[in-house]
């Protein structure tokens, strides 16, 4: 591709040229704010932590028993001198056949390498023995210091979204407050006279918002806040002034309907009015009209996705998921893949790239499987619940027939 971004509002775009183009409408990445711990789940790293600590900090045992220096020659019997608790450690150095009561987790007692579980001693007067000596293994059920993350190594990555695992891991360090990138702020709204909002009378040739609704779940899965800026009558006056409000309050301003070259679609125009349009027409199904550029002297990201409910999705997930991505300074990649066994022909139609709902699933042997979930119009909502992936028909194949193996893109969800 060698036209810049903003040279190719007309030409026709393959879906990996337009997602690469986007990178273009970024100019400056967020900011980054310091926030406790407890509030950082599913936010995203601004800088590399680096562990300030061993974890463990101390080598210690991985289960109760006794803490001993296992010889060359195996032994049977032991004195006992003392306890080495979790948080009260046995401080004093362990003789040469003589071992310690220890607990999980409490540190090793200088002079010990080795801890025997419980179940394999019997305890007498002054000493133990140890039923099974010649099974024993020096360095057993211990932990290293540092086996975990070691001190001086990096731990989390910049950019890393913190789930609930990377929490715990930066708890273990020590962690009570967090660099993070600041939240992307995404202003929101339908278009369309015919564009109701649910919970109101339904006109005979109306119908109800579902694209906002869908769009809040979505930007709220991403990590993104969102300013709902309502429904939008087919009236460029009220259009032009709604974008130019939205364009002074958020990072990236998101509409569904209008964008097309239909008699009553003005968003497009509005945006060429306000700011400037960087390409709308991709080839893909379902998807198409798709518009984005930039509005206002703020240069705000905008991106105008079709109307159809499907559409509105399958857009979401090619191009603003990757946009969202690169507000916070990551760089612009597809979607996670996977490849699976049609179980079925598939349709598509080449020189362009079709998106199927479909059902994956794993057979006896391990194999991954996928069948559309039935009827593909791009107005069929219900079809997007049933589906668990995207069926990805790339513009240089012309359909897939049974048994051939086919691209997907996983959709993660709440279960």
């Amino acid at each position: 591709m060698t036209l810049s971004c903003f040279e190719l509002g007309e030409h026709m775009l393959s879906v990996e040229d337009a997602r690469q183009a986007l990178s273009a409408l970024i100019e400056r990445p967020l900011a980054s704010e310091v926030i406790d711990l407890s509030q950082a789940h599913g936010r995203r790293l601004a800088q590399n932590v680096v562990a300030p600590i061993n974890v463990p900090q101390n080598t210690n045992a991985a289960m109760d028993g006794v803490a001993l220096a296992w010889p060359d020659t195996p032994q049977h019997q032991w004195s006992l001198i003392g306890n080495s608790l979790a948080g009260r450690p046995f401080d004093a150095h362990v003789p040469p056949g003589a071992c310690v009561r220890i607990t999980t987790g409490a540190p090793l007692p200088p002079g010990t390498d080795t801890v025997i579980m419980r179940e394999q001693l019997t305890e007498h007067a002054q000493h133990l023995s140890i039923d099974t000596p010649e099974g024993v293994k020096r360095g057993q059920n211990v932990r290293k210091a540092g086996e975990d993350i070691a001190a001086g190594s990096l731990a989390l990555a910049k950019g890393k979204r913190l789930d609930a695992s990377a929490l715990g891991l930066l708890a273990s360090l020590g962690v009570a407050s967090i660099s993070v990138v600041k939240q992307p702020t995404v202003a929101l709204f339908s278009t369309g006279d015919e564009v109701t909002a649910p919970g109101e009378p339904l006109e005979s040739a109306s119908i109800y918002d579902a694209n906002r609704f869908t769009l809040m779940g979505l930007l709220t899965e991403q990590g993104a806040k969102f300013i709902d800026l309502g429904i939008l009558p087919d009236n460029p006056q009220a259009i032009e002034a709604a974008l130019s409000e939205a364009a002074q309050v958020s990072d990236l301003v998101l509409t569904s309907g209008g964008v097309s070259a239909g008699q009553a679609d003005f968003t497009r125009v509005a945006l060429e009015q306000l700011g400037q349009l960087a390409f709308w027409r991709v080839a893909l199904r379902p998807g198409r009209p798709l518009a984005c550029g930039w509005l206002g002297e703020t240069r705000t990201p905008f991106m105008g996705l079709p109307g159809n409910p499907v559409a509105v999705m399958v857009t979401f997930y090619q191009f603003v998921v990757p946009l969202l991505r690169h507000l916070q300074a990551l760089a612009i990649t597809p979607p996670p893949r996977l490849y699976a066994v049609a179980d079925e022909a598939l349709k598509s139609r080449y020189q362009r790239t079709d998106f199927l709902r479909g059902i994956y699933h794993s057979d006896a042997q391990g194999v991954l499987h996928v069948r559309t979930t039935g009827a593909q119009g791009s107005g069929i909502l219900s079809s997007m619940v049933a589906a668990n992936c995207l069926i990805e028909l790339p513009e240089d194949q012309n359909g897939a027939q049974a048994g051939e193996i086919v691209c997907i893109q996983p959709l993660l969800r709440w279960q």
